[in-house]
């Protein structure tokens, strides 16, 4: 018999408040975590236990019930069961008498089914439950419905090719099948023409598009399975040139362009640079799967491939929209080395910008330059620069212009770091004749922008005070309020927040901002979902529209064209 390996077994996992030994108090076996071990191997060391151990494994291997004497329904009322003692009559200590509402063990035995069950307990095995699969790595198997549905469109669209398809015959399969942007079609024939052939046969799109389970997957992840590279994790810059350069090559708002490669490839680089500054959040360059589902990349290529005019998908693809941002730098790049530096850029917007945040820029705090020249920005830098200069309520220029201005470094913006910059504003004003606005008023009307409640302490305190010192009364109230900074948090929870940073370095949004036309405001109200950046390039293409309309009848007749002087674009 092997009761004594069981034994073994069981005490490893022994439950002292199973034990059922009413002679010995709980308090004893709590104290003494070794003694219900003991008193258990002297208990089945026991004749009478021994018997009872035997009685229970045969009734256990020839399947009748197992009744255990004491461990049934029936208990007696005194608590005292039927099973060998391991103290001699009349020698046991007395237990603690139990209290009349019950103490929490003796209900959480009343109430919990395992305190009905013995230590020793035997179950009949229950049969094993099969678990069905639920994850799948490369995604859930398609539904016959859907699949049979899949595989009768490709066998219409490649009955008549027995071969295959080649790849001006894709696009269908690319539209129809797959529903993805027709612009797709030439790197996904490429992805499943891994032999490089020329040509896509049926069985090779099917284990491709169907048996791999691409058919099931959304399609933010079909398009990010598509454009990575094979051992890649992410997405590239490079990743989407193949399909930018099929847009230019079929797209009907886009012909104009085909007899100037330059400028294609100019378009094509403009698109992926606002695309990165958008979408890529982390900004090194490495588009992840989550970061292309929570933008809006892939409604603007399926915009894109619907509509004939480009200039109306105004998300990353509108021509007018490049053609602002290259006018604009061609405009600054003077001696056209496809470079700019300071004394270049302080040329921007009419002399807008402070020395102050020009410094800021060029050493590289907000973000790293890639033209890896010594003081000059590339194209690149200045697409990044523009976009967060023209629309600073987007999630991205509010973080480059708040790096800006944390001249520490330390996350947080301070009051004397927000009059570091404002006191090269107020210097300007004052040279243009202006009437100079003073810090401690910018500061509450900053204040009031981001956190009404802090200015109605602010004007509290200035009532209060009649000398206004800024070392001292603007300090206590930071920290008496907001412990003396200003959080990118608190900018991104506010509305007005492109306002605070053009109060700072840009003076001529800061006096449009003060007098401010209430025609202007109506119309962004009628259209609340362009952005500052929408408003601003539809205004800058039609004012440079213009000045070249001019150039051109300045230069020859209006009637007769003189093509040395048409513009590229």
């Amino acid at each position: 018999m092997d009761i004594d390996r069981v034994a073994g077994e069981e005490v490893c996992c022994l439950d002292t408040e199973q034990l059922q030994l009413p002679e010995v108090s709980s308090f004893v076996l709590k104290e003494n975590p070794q003694l219900p071990e003991v008193l258990f191997s002297q208990w089945l060391s026991l004749s009478d236990t021994t018997r009872l151990v035997k009685t229970l494994i045969d009734d256990a291997k020839a399947g009748n019930p197992i009744n255990i004497p004491g461990i049934s329904a029936n208990v007696s009322v005194g608590g005292v069961n039927s099973l060998p003692s391991m103290f001699p009559a009349g020698s046991a200590p007395p237990i603690s008498p139990r209290s009349s509402s019950g103490s929490p063990r003796t209900s959480k035995q009343k109430t919990s089914p395992s305190s009905l069950r013995s230590p020793l307990k035997l179950v009949r095995e229950s049969e094993w439950e099969v678990i069905p699969q639920f994850y799948f790595r490369n995604g859930p198997p398609a539904a016959s419905a859907l699949k049979e549905q899949c595989l009768s469109r490709i066998n219409h669209l490649f009955n008549n090719d027995l071969d295959g398809l080649l790849i001006d015959e894709f696009k269908p399969v690319t539209k129809i099948v797959c529903k993805l942007p027709s612009f797709f079609s030439d790197v996904l024939f490429r992805k499943i023409d891994v032999d490089c052939t020329g040509m896509v046969t049926r069985d090779a799109f099917v284990k491709y598009w169907v048996n791999s389970n691409m058919l099931t997957l959304d399609t933010a992840t079909q398009v990010f399975n598509i454009l990575k590279q094979p051992d890649c994790r992410y997405l590239s810059q490079s990743d989407f040139k193949p399909i930018l350069r099929e847009l230019l090559a079929t797209h009907s708002g886009l012909e104009f362009l085909q007899n100037t490669p330059e400028f294609q490839e100019r378009y094509a680089e403009t698109v992926i640079y606002r695309i990165f500054y958008y979408i890529n959040r982390s900004g090194n360059g490495r588009l992840t799967l989550r970061e292309l589902k929570r933008g809006n990349l892939i409604a603007a290529m399926q915009h894109a491939d619907e509509e004939e005019d480009i200039n109306k998908v105004i998300r990353y693809f509108s021509y007018e929209h490049f053609y602002v941002i290259y006018c604009k730098f061609w405009e600054l790049d003077t001696d056209h080395d496809f470079f700019i530096d300071k004394e270049n850029l302080i040329r921007y917007g009419n002399h807008a910008l402070t020395y102050r945040i020009l410094d800021r820029i060029f050493s590289q705090v907000p973000r790293k330059f890639k033209s890896n020249v010594e003081g000059k920005m590339c194209y690149e830098d200045f697409v990044y620069f523009m976009l967060s200069e023209e629309d600073k309520s987007s999630q991205p220029s509010l973080e480059y212009w708040f790096r800006c201005l944390d001249l520490d470094g330390n996350g947080v913006l301070t009051p004397n770091e927000l009059q570091y910059f404002y006191e090269e504003q107020l210097h300007r004003m004052e040279c243009m004749a202006q009437e100079p606005v003073l810090f401690e008023d910018i500061l509450c009307q900053i204040v009031d922008m981001i956190a009404p409640e802090v200015k109605n302490l602010v004007l509290s305190n200035t009532l209060e005070s009649s000398s206004f010192c800024v070392s001292s009364h603007l300090q206590r109230h930071f920290l008496l309020q907001r412990e003396g900074y200003i959080t990118l948090r608190d900018l991104k929870g506010c509305k007005l927040s492109g306002n605070v940073f053009n109060i700072l370095f840009n003076l001529n949004k800061f006096v449009a901002f003060e007098s401010r036309d209430p025609f202007l405001i109506r119309q962004e109200r009628e259209e609340p979902t362009l952005t500052e950046w929408d408003r601003f390039a539809h205004r800058e293409y039609i004012r440079l529209s213009m000045e070249e309309d001019v150039e051109d009848v300045s230069n020859g007749s209006a009637e007769v064209w003189d093509e040395s002087f048409e513009a590229p674009f």
